[in-house]
């Protein structure tokens, strides 16, 4: 490594000087290395600021306290039992600058801090206030969830999280595999005649000839294997366009379903009667909203590109209200236009055999085969996503996969237990619930909680509990910290006992 450029007013020990950047460039590899499997605890630019804050020395003292503050924040992070040597290390250091120091555009009895004059021994040692533009709680990097868990967690801590996403991938997969053969099965084996009108069909109903709809089900959901599973062994890139035609063929399906429910409800032809309330579905319904409103592992890099981030809490607000207004207006058109014994675990699927709500045959096969399109693109994006999650979770330092084990061990885990599980049920219903109320609790409410608790803690010794933070929430009380987390606990319960009585009932 090149020797800095230092003003000959400044003095820095030889042997001071490469023991010094030995440590960080050593660190900061360790951490450049590690940064792709999300377990480097401080940023891998700290080399590159301290290098350029001593090639660009010219004699304040306000740089030397710049990189005072780098090195310290390395100190903590990876030898917190030198920080007392260290402090004492750079005091002495910092009394013999300033005595050299003549030149300096700042007199030997004050720096300047924020406009303002202080005396040298009133000033912290450490003072966290580097210029007056500085703004430590701006959002200018995009950091993941998998990287936020390794900078606050312990090693048992990133673990959880990276199985709790695991466990939830697999349900999604679970799910979109399930998803897509059934409605293949209900479109090939359903009977989509006018006269036919609304029925409900069992497994062992025959569906071609001496084919059960169930055989069907599975013929299809091999023929999905054969098809969407290669994709899992390669890398899922470029699908930016592919998603905006899956999400405008979103936008048309809803708004197609939510228009022809309300025409026939307006018409007088509604067939659904619903009950004011049913406990025994709460359990349930707890499951279906978390799964359906989870996105906080994805928000993270949806809040780095907004430009006016002062604005963001509202807009995550309106965006949240949105959504809320979408599913309800969604729902209740569905239970007042369906006869509730007739509503299928695929809405889709109430419009391709009823002539009443949809008489064109051609937009009767687009709800129908509406899940099999998009669903098909999400599929290997998924896939892919979960495979490296794996890799991350059994990786070691500066270690690798053999080929094997990279490439069939990691996508074959992948691939084969959802698959499994979609050949043993189609219980949509049930795998949304399971997966939103276990997975999904973990990912939407502890997995935050905990992310706020730790990093408060962790920071709260460097910049003190007066700092000023733009976007601090209201409701940044610790109390609600433990309300989360025991709320989530709770529902965790009462899903479980309901699951077990359910499933006691049926034997």
């Amino acid at each position: 490594m090149l020797q800095p450029t230092v003003d000959s007013t400044v003095r820095v020990n030889d042997r001071v000087w490469r023991c010094l950047s030995r440590f960080v460039r050593v660190k900061t590899k360790n951490c450049e290395r590690n940064q792709i499997h999300n377990q480097c605890r401080t940023p891998a630019h700290t080399h590159t600021q301290f290098s350029a804050l001593f090639l660009s020395f010219h004699g304040t003292r306000q740089k030397l306290w710049d990189i005072t503050l780098i090195l310290y924040e390395l100190i903590c992070l990876y030898l917190p039992s030198l920080k007392v040597y260290y402090v004492m290390v750079l005091y002495i250091f910092s009394l013999q600058v300033s005595n050299t120091d003549s030149s300096s555009e700042y007199s030997d009895d004050e720096v300047t801090i924020r406009g303002r004059s202080e005396s040298v021994e009133t000033r912290p040692i450490l003072s966290v206030q580097r210029s007056a533009s500085a703004d430590h709680f701006d959002i200018v990097e995009r950091v993941e969830m998998g990287q936020m868990a390794s900078m606050f967690f312990n090693k048992v801590g990133v673990n959880m999280f990276y199985i709790c996403i695991i466990v939830y991938l697999y349900g999604d997969l679970a799910i979109y595999a399930a998803a897509v053969p059934m409605s293949l099965m209900e479109v090939a084996c359903g009977n989509h005649s006018c006269s036919a009108g609304s029925m409900k069909y069992n497994d062992t109903d025959p569906c071609w000839g001496s084919i059960k709809r169930k055989d069907s089900y599975r013929v299809f959901l091999a023929i999905f294997t054969l098809l969407l599973g290669p994709f899992v062994f390669f890398n899922a890139q470029k699908t930016k366009y592919l998603q905006i035609l899956t999400s405008l063929m979103r936008w048309i399906a809803f708004t197609m379903m939510i228009i022809l429910a309300l025409i026939r409800i307006g018409k007088g032809h509604g067939e659904g009667h619903p009950k004011a309330a049913q406990l025994t579905g709460v359990p349930n319904l707890f499951g279906v909203c978390v799964y359906s409103f989870m996105c906080q592992h994805s928000l993270p890099s949806l809040v780095t590109p907004i430009s006016d981030k002062r604005r963001v809490g509202a807009l995550v607000l309106a965006d949240y209200v949105l959504i809320l207004g979408f599913y309800s207006l969604l729902s209740f058109t569905a239970i007042f236009c369906f006869d509730s014994s007739l509503l299928r675990d695929m809405y889709t699927l109430n419009f391709t055999d009823n002539c009443d709500v949809l008489g064109v045959a051609v937009l009767r096969y687009f709800l129908g085969l509406f899940p099999v399109f998009t669903i098909s693109t999400n599929f290997p994006i998924i896939a892919v996503t979960l495979r490296n999650n794996w890799k991350t979770l059994f990786h070691r330092d500066g270690g690798t996969y053999p080929w094997v084990v990279d490439r069939i061990v990691f996508p074959l885990i992948t691939l084969v237990p959802p698959i499994i599980v979609a050949f043993l049920t189609h219980d949509l219903e049930s795998l949304v619930g399971i997966t939103g109320a276990y997975a999904g609790t973990g990912i939407q409410y502890i997995i935050p909680a905990f992310l706020v608790y730790f990093s408060r803690r962790h920071l709260e010794p460097v910049y003190g509990r007066d700092v000023e933070n733009k976007h601090r929430s209201p409701f940044r009380h610790t109390f609600w910290v433990v309300f989360v987390v025991v709320w989530a606990t709770f529902c965790l319960m009462f899903v479980t006992a309901n699951i077990i009585l359910t499933e006691e009932n049926k034997n």
